[in-house]
């Protein structure tokens, strides 16, 4: 499952392209019709990934320590 979560988060970035992010529940719910459980495996892979950069409000956070929402983007 974490290689699949991988290469949604990476897809999902790329198509939606440099400067414009996505939630990381788009993910969760791209992989699962019960896509809340998954919410904390997205967040810990997306911040293994260089490539990615997690947000919020616009400024970069540790997806694993952020309280609330945020949103993830390449970087």
């Amino acid at each position: 499952m974490t290689e699949d979560v991988r290469a949604a988060i990476l897809d999902l970035a790329l198509e939606r392209g440099r400067g414009r992010s996505l939630c990381p529940s788009e993910v969760a719910k791209a992989l699962a019709a019960d896509w809340r459980p998954l919410m904390p495996l997205v967040r810990a892979m997306a911040a293994e990934m260089p490539e990615i950069e997690a947000t919020q409000r616009g400024l970069p956070v540790d997806p694993l320590t952020a309280k609330g929402p945020i949103r993830l983007r390449l970087r």
